[in-house]
């Protein structure tokens, strides 16, 4: 499938109202689990893809239309939602996401990301030289990932309960 922006933007638009759907009003239980160690609880992905609106995403499209590869991203820390999550809630916390999810794609929709915009290069700090259309194809990616982790990590709460069934599911054992 060939990048357009009309299309990303379309799937960006859905992330907030997805995650609600999935996550409002569960109790701690579902919303605290996680795979392990370094790994992120439905919770956490929002606070990631809040910290992920604020520093990353239209932050380095800016960098690459204005500077190019002059101007290198500052290095995204995965886990720097974990201290400003402390003390809101989890519907807080949705309603942030979707706030700045709105504020980014009007920032976005400001844009000309013509073809010759989305060929522009910028230095990501570990993998180098990446396009504007690298950039947002990633992001679009990166939503997705999150919303099926999410799903993957509360389905594992049944893992056990599902019995023989867990053959045919599979979510369960599946990456």
């Amino acid at each position: 499938m060939e990048l357009t922006p009309a299309d990303a933007v379309a799937v960006l638009r859905r992330t907030p109202a997805t995650l609600q759907a999935m996550l409002e009003g569960l109790a701690d239980s579902w919303l605290l689990a996680n795979e392990g160690p370094d790994t992120f609880s439905p919770r956490d992905v929002i606070g990631h893809l809040i910290h992920g609106e604020e520093t990353d995403w239209v932050p380095r499209m800016k960098i690459i239309l204005e500077h190019g590869e002059a101007v290198p991203f500052t290095p995204l820390d995965r886990f720097a939602f974990r201290t400003a999550s402390v003390g809101h809630s989890t519907s807080a916390l949705l309603e942030r996401f979707a706030a700045l999810r709105r504020e980014s794609l009007r920032a976005v929709g400001a844009m000309t990301l013509d073809g010759a915009a989305l060929a522009r290069t910028g230095t990501h700090p570990g993998l180098g030289r990446v396009t504007l259309g690298q950039l947002l194809a990633a992001w679009v990616v990166h939503d997705l990932g999150h919303v099926k982790q999410v799903a993957r990590v509360m389905a594992g709460q049944y893992r056990e309960a599902v019995g023989p069934w867990r053959e045919y599911l599979t979510i369960l054992d599946r990456p």
